[in-house]
């Protein structure tokens, strides 16, 4: 792996540490069903605010996975499809368009700061800050607890590492920089306690997630010579494991232990009524421009889009622009 030199990055603009440090409450969201640089990003932020002494609620459309609810503060984070954001500043990460949350009457905010990392992002806030250097939304959220003058605390640490590790897998994944490394490092420093994350991170799921893992890499396809990996996730594989559509989070990568295959399609259809794809790749194989044609979007190594089409009619069109992609 080759380690990308200190990218110049974009600094958190003043209007975004003005809207953080005015008065009032605070929403702060991720995306609809989180990950973990979603969940790291909204309750460092929420530390750091909380530290300010503004009243702050952390709110989330989906659970977080199961193993994350170790980490502290984790019980304030609310499940919820709609909210009353009257009156209040919300902060959305992570997210590169507010539909993305998954929650209505965010839109009825006065101030809305969006703060995200994926090209692509609709520049839907009051306040936007984007920064695609970033390998980690919570690159981004670290620099502006910096500049809000908030000590990391061991909370904090902890979930800026979290973020951080899991978004760029485990320090594997093209925009890793050495502004990615000096986070960890600081992380570390601040108190958070990286076997323990990486632990709850990788190494903490249920035996239907490793069924799971087993039902897809046994229906595994293989494409374009060998080189593309195809999962399918069905309604069906989840009754045969015993699993949940939560239990799905960095399945994607595992064909990638194999190291013929360059990139991997996880298409699944277990909501009614959408088929999500998720797209991955090394090297050269830029699955967000495959990702882009159907709507969707995201990073050059890891991309995605949903749609109300049947997942036999989303296979047909996706695998020949798959193929194009890797040659």
């Amino acid at each position: 792996m080759t380690v990308r030199s200190e990218p110049a990055g974009v600094p958190p603009p003043l209007s975004l540490i003005e809207a953080l440090r005015a008065d009032g409450p605070v929403i702060l969201c991720g995306h609809a069903r989180p990950d973990g640089d979603s969940i790291g990003s909204v309750m460092a932020m929420a530390a750091a605010l909380r530290a300010l002494g503004r009243p702050v609620r952390t709110i989330c459309s989906d659970p977080a996975p199961a193993a994350f609810h170790v980490f502290p503060g984790m019980e304030a984070l609310e499940i919820t499809r709609d909210v009353d954001a009257t009156g209040a500043t919300v902060v959305v990460m992570e997210s590169g368009a507010l539909s993305r949350t998954g929650i209505t009457g965010l839109e009825r905010a006065p101030v809305v700061v969006n703060i995200d990392h994926h090209l692509g992002n609709s520049g839907y806030g009051t306040v936007n800050w984007f920064d695609e250097t970033a390998a980690a939304c919570v690159e981004m959220v670290g620099e502006a607890i910096d500049a809000l003058g908030v000590p990391w605390s061991t909370a904090i640490a902890t979930y800026l590492y979290l973020g951080l590790l899991t978004d760029t897998g485990g320090f594997r994944h093209s925009h890793i920089s050495a502004r990615s490394f000096d986070l960890a490092r600081r992380s570390v420093i601040a108190g958070a306690d990286p076997v323990a994350i990486g632990q709850v991170a990788f190494d903490s799921f249920s035996l239907a997630r490793v069924r799971l893992i087993g039902a897809l890499l046994h229906g595994m396809q293989l494409d374009a010579d060998g080189r593309l990996a195809v999962l399918t996730l069905t309604p069906e594989v989840h009754v045969t494991a015993g699993s949940t559509p939560d239990e799905t989070e960095g399945i994607i990568n595992m064909p990638f232990t194999a190291q013929e295959i360059r990139a991997v399609c996880l298409l699944r259809s277990d909501e009614p009524g959408l088929t999500r794809v998720s797209l991955r790749s090394k090297g050269t194989v830029d699955v967000r421009s495959v990702a882009q044609q159907f709507g969707g979007g995201g990073h050059f190594n890891a991309s995605g889009f949903t749609t109300t089409d049947d997942l036999d009619v989303v296979r047909a069109a996706l695998l020949p622009l798959m193929r194009a992609a890797i040659q």
